[in-house]
């Protein structure tokens, strides 16, 4: 089973501005910009690694436990089913089911110190340029 780091996910008070910092700064590369989840999301490459940008501002909670522009982490596996199984026979807990999106799959579950891990699986890896 393959499993790679595959992005950060961050939000956005202002996503045009946010991308071109990316692009002018970073070299960054658009690789596809979309609706997914409910909301428009960009995802970039940076060298060999991704950042994928939500069009909202973030989250900030005062006291909360999350808040703050980082989102979650994206991991990418060529078998979400596998992994998930594997996960909870370790002991984790998933809130809700794997979801099936048009163009991936995924789920959401909370790491230590309550991370955020997004564990997803696309059927567009060539598009995604997921595993090159």
């Amino acid at each position: 089973m393959r499993i790679n780091l595959d992005h950060a996910h961050i939000f956005a008070s202002d996503i045009k501005a946010t991308i071109g910092f990316l692009t002018r700064m970073f070299g960054a590369t658009v690789v596809w910009d979309e609706e997914a989840a409910g909301t428009r999301s960009v995802r970039l490459q940076i060298g060999k690694a991704f950042i994928h940008v939500y069009d909202q501002p973030p989250r900030i909670n005062n006291g909360a436990e999350r808040g703050g522009p980082v989102h979650h982490l994206g991991i990418e596996t060529d078998n979400l089913d596998e992994l998930v199984a594997r996960m909870k026979a370790e002991g984790f807990e998933f809130r809700k089911p794997i979801r099936d999106e048009p163009k991936f799959r995924y789920v959401m579950v909370a790491g230590p110190d309550n991370l955020l891990i997004e564990l997803f699986q696309s059927s567009e890896p060539e598009r995604w340029r997921i595993g090159g």
